[in-house]
């Protein structure tokens, strides 16, 4: 840790005990504070998670090799965290929180359709997060000789839920604080648990998994960009928006990406070689995608890894609690920041309830979600890259917060091309494991793809079509908004 980072985190100890008091307010000069260094440490620690080993399992299930699955794996994660990067740019342009900075984009209540969409986004997250933690805590209790069944469920449920809903409440000062214990901890106990399981790679039966079609590497694609970066887009800047206006964008980027990206790349590369030297973990982990990595591990390497499980999956989901909360608020709720992330809390506790003791199908429910909810934030997420690439001057700050101001109250044309886009991108997406969604792919007979059964059935278009199209399309009919509302200064 560097000198400067430690001195600030010395002095914000105090800070960091006490509830956040801002919201979605413009972050107050004299409040900005940082490098965009310090951004490595949220994101690295919201995604050293070991749920990337699954990942490896998951993305092979579209039936592709292991080098097909790093190339995809690799574009993946880079490019899609990459657009996190940009975005948090913003943030630091606008000293807000990112649902309120789209606000630009849509105007005042106008924004209130990627707000909801971006709350729905991060609880689902925030559900999966606590789910897989409590099943794996399960299986690790289970393996060493304890009871692992529903009492145990209830109390890890209980105690995981409590950390991240603290995180969410008491907010961006002690969230620094956790990710930066979390990164610590949970990259030193990753080392130790990859070298405790190489021994059970088989490099012949990886390397002679047979390649799959265009198509299947195209959805393997679309599902780790939406796994990964595509599921921050919608909050990247809501964590440098406390950066001075003065930090380097280009660092802004950097730092971003690199923090999101470097574990996600190796946890990925190394989840590939175990699910492909074991055709039975892999299907494991459809069921538990944490817990079964433990059958892998000694017994006496196995509380720690209850640690880094629980700590890498918290991580993630105290960025999500927080920024879901702040969604909400963009949304139009009228209550504190703190009492809406308590809100969510309770949202994702039901949530976790359902899943883990009604609904137990976790994987498909899981992709499921992660592609629907893809199309939707992707299609906001190419309205506010191509709004952020038309503007050349600063954000006005104070008509973020007023209908009649220079970003107006309802912004048809931002609207309407994030209905189309996202109408159109469901149409082109299917899943097979949740029953709920089989309303989907209603465009891929027509347009001659083969319909719901065919090759291109889960090649997941529907969220790359998102995600151009909006981009394409708000480039070329909103540039003449942003020119007239930018002479107005």
């Amino acid at each position: 840790m560097s000198d400067d980072l430690a001195e600030r985190t010395e002095r914000g100890g105090a800070s960091a005990l006490r509830i956040e008091e801002n919201g979605i307010n413009v972050i107050v000069e004299n409040e900005r504070k940082g490098y965009p260094r310090d951004l490595f440490w949220p994101w690295f620690g919201a995604n050293v998670s070991v749920l990337g080993l699954s990942y490896g399992a998951f993305v092979l299930e579209f039936g592709i090799s292991f080098w097909q699955a790093v190339i995809v794996g690799a574009i993946g994660i880079v490019f899609s965290f990459w657009l996190c990067g940009i975005i948090a740019t913003a943030g630091k342009r606008g000293s807000a929180p990112t649902m309120v900075l789209s606000r630009a984009a849509y105007g005042v209540r106008g924004s209130r359709l990627p707000s909801g969409i971006s709350w729905l986004l991060c609880v689902g997250w925030e559900t999966a997060l606590t789910v897989t933690a409590v099943l794996a805590t399960s299986t690790v209790f289970a393996r060493i000789g304890w009871s692992g069944g529903d009492a145990t469920k209830v109390v890890a449920m209980i105690v995981i839920a409590a950390l991240i809903i603290a995180g969410g409440v008491m907010g961006f000062d002690l969230i620094m604080r956790m990710q930066l214990i979390i990164t610590v901890v949970t990259a030193i106990l990753t080392v130790v648990f990859i070298g405790l399981t190489i021994k059970h790679i088989s490099w012949h039966t990886v390397s002679h998994l047979h390649s799959g079609t265009f198509q299947a590497t195209v959805g393997a694609l679309v599902f780790v960009m939406t796994g990964f970066g595509l599921g921050w887009v919608n909050v990247a800047a809501d964590y440098s928006r406390y950066l001075p206006r003065s930090a380097s964008s280009r660092g802004v980027v950097w730092w971003t990406t690199f923090g999101s990206s470097i574990a996600p790349l190796v946890l990925l590369f190394f989840g590939l070689l175990l699910a492909g030297s074991s055709s039975s973990l892999e299907s494991a982990v459809g069921d538990n995608p944490v817990g079964a990595l433990a059958n892998l591990l000694p017994t006496w390497f196995l509380v720690p890894f209850v640690i880094v499980a629980i700590l890498g999956l918290v991580g993630g989901a105290v960025l999500d609690i927080y920024s879901s909360g702040l969604a909400l608020l963009s949304a139009g709720l009228k209550i504190p920041r703190y009492a809406a992330a308590g809100v969510d809390g309770v949202i994702m506790l039901l949530g976790t309830i359902y899943i883990l003791f009604v609904n137990k199908n976790f994987f498909g429910q899981f992709e499921g979600f992660l592609i629907t909810v893809g199309v939707l934030i992707a299609a906001w997420c190419g309205v506010f890259l191509a709004d952020m690439a038309l503007r050349r001057k600063d954000y006005a700050e104070a008509d973020f917060y007023e209908p009649r101001g220079r970003y107006g109250d309802l912004r048809v044309t931002p609207i309407l091309i994030t209905v189309v886009s996202s109408v159109l991108g469901l149409g082109l997406v299917t899943n097979s494991a949740a029953s709920w969604l089989s309303w989907q792919g209603y465009l891929l007979g027509p347009i001659g793809l083969g319909g719901k059964s065919g090759n291109w059935a889960y090649a997941n278009l529907g969220v790359l079509l998102a995600l151009v199209l909006s981009f394409v399309l708000t480039l070329l009919l909103t540039r003449a908004d942003v020119v007239r509302e930018e002479a107005l200064v």
